[in-house]
Order: C-alpha cells, then structure tokens, then sequence
C-alpha cells in the first residue's frame, strides 16, 4: 500500500481550481520529489494531505487513513516542517521541539542532542529571537527526532546556509535508511536531484510527470561535445544530432536519450579525441515542462 495516495484530487477556491485532478503515489520507504513553481498547486496538496483543508472531489490516503477524518491518529504518526516555521514567542527552542515531541508521542533523547549539535542550534534561545534559518533548525530537529512514520517537508531548508543544508541532507539519507517514507517539496534542485528516489512534476493543479531521474531523462535529449581530428565537412553526415555545430575542430549537439550509442557510433570515423556526453539535470528537465507548456496562473 502507497504511503501516500491520491486520485483525481480536486480543491477549488471560488472558481479558482487549485488541483485539478491530481494523481500523486508515494511508496513506502522512498524519498519522493514533489516539484512545481510558486503556484502550481504544491502547498495545497500538502494542506490537504495534512487535513488542513478537505478536498472537493477525489479521493486522499494517507498512512491507510484518510486525512480528514483521521487527522489526529495520523498526526502522531508523521511529522511536518514548512517553509517558514512559526514558534511560540515566549518559548525556548528546546522547549518548542520538546512540545512537538509530545504531539508525535515522544522524542529520542539521543538523536535530539545529536540533531541539535549538528545543526548548531542553541535551544535555550526563546522563539522571538531566533532568525528564519533557527527557526527551521527547530522544526526540522523535532522532526528528525521523531519516531515517525513519513516526513513531510515544504520547503524545509529555506533559509538555511550551504553548511547546514548539507548536514541536512546527510541526515535526510540517514532517515532514509530507516525506512521512513519522505515527500520533499523543495525549490532546491540539487538537493531533490541527490536525495529522491522518484520525482513528481505538478503543473496547473496536476501532475504532468512521475519517475525516477533517470526514467525522466530517458524522456528528453543529453548533450554531447567532442574534439574531432577531422570533421566532417558536411553536418549532415551527422544527422543523428540536433543542434549540431562544429568551431575549430569542437563539435557540440544534442541526442535522444535513446539514439546515444547511434550518435557515438556517428562520430567515430572523424577521429574522435576527446568525449563529453551530459545527461540533462534535474533543473533543465524542470524546465523544460514548463518552457515548452502553456502559460501558467496565478495559484496557492
């Protein structure tokens, strides 16, 4: 059973549809990539997963439950950071993490410390004086603390430095090895390309593409660039590639995923001494769904 399920999941504003039919399948155990613009209908997939909003039509499951109606079992059994956490003024961050601790059914003492010197959080500062980065330190050690079955995470590393954001991937992978379930909504490409076992793309309230990396790239062109001894005088010689140039003796194109091995083979005569094949990135393949769609609109 997914750890997380939805089917034809539809939320209107109004007459503003939000979600528009969303399909979205997270297996147990996965790091899961969940990726779209500012307005794409993110936030609100979470909202509703976490029944902080109730759907209009389709269907939601979260952990077997519904979100809606199960919301405090499943509460104690997930744990949430968003983009920009929000604590309680008075309190201290350790007393914060401690209380978020107790609404998941406990904290392991041990990882909190741990947690707590790897992201060099001072827990005895109240919330009013934390900057943005602390206040997501908070959020994400109760989290990681936490004995819990899926992580949620909106955005979790806003306002995090480089440094910190790479212990939060260590300590993502060591989650991960646990067999925690985790959806990553995350603007940070590189952190979702090194950390996700599948990716979701959502566009205009639905999902336009679902997969591993590779499963995606499979989908598109790699580039290749190639010193050659002797170019060929005519490019039509390698009409395999597109895009295809040749300066001094330096050949540059693009080729189907599928088509590499044809290309290879299409260069080899013209003394091939040098060899760059690069498979798109995560964020050229982002792009790449939203360049080529239609104009998008302005969403939650």
């Amino acid at each position: 059973m997914p750890a997380v399920r939805t089917r034809g999941l539809v939320k209107t504003f109004g007459s503003f549809r939000a979600l528009d039919g969303l399909d979205l399948e997270v297996r147990p155990g996965e790091v899961h990539g969940f990726l779209g613009p500012n307005g794409a209908g993110k936030s609100t997939t979470i909202r509703v997963l976490l029944g902080l909003l109730r759907a209009n039509g389709g269907t939601a499951q979260l952990l077997g439950g519904d979100p809606w109606r199960d919301v405090v079992d499943l509460h104690r059994r997930l744990a949430y950071v968003p983009g920009d956490v929000v604590l309680w003024p008075a309190l201290s961050g350790g007393e914060a993490i401690d209380l978020l601790g107790r609404l998941r059914g406990g904290l392991d003492e041990t990882r909190r410390a741990a947690l707590v010197e790897r992201f060099e959080l001072d827990p005895t500062k109240r919330g009013r004086q934390y900057s943005k980065g602390n206040r997501q330190k908070v959020a994400i050690v109760a989290a990681l603390s936490s004995d819990v079955e899926l992580l949620i995470l909106d955005e979790p590393t806003s306002g995090l430095d480089p440094l910190m954001e790479a212990v939060f991937q260590d300590e993502i992978a060591r989650v991960k090895a646990t067999g925690t379930t985790i959806l990553l909504s995350s603007h940070i490409m590189s952190e979702v390309e090194a950390l996700a076992d599948r990716v979701s793309i959502i566009r205009a309230g639905t999902i336009v593409q679902t997969g591993t990396l590779e499963d995606l790239r499979g989908q598109t062109t790699v580039a290749v660039t190639a010193t050659l001894g002797r170019p060929p005088g005519d490019l039509s010689a390698l009409g395999v590639f597109r895009e295809a140039s040749i300066h001094h003796g330096r050949f540059t194109g693009s080729v189907a995923s599928p088509r590499v091995s044809d290309a290879m083979a299409a260069l080899l005569p013209y003394d091939v001494t040098g060899l760059t094949v690069t498979p798109p990135s995560l964020e050229q393949l982002f792009l790449e769904q939203y360049v080529t769609a239609p104009s998008g609109r302005a969403g939650r």
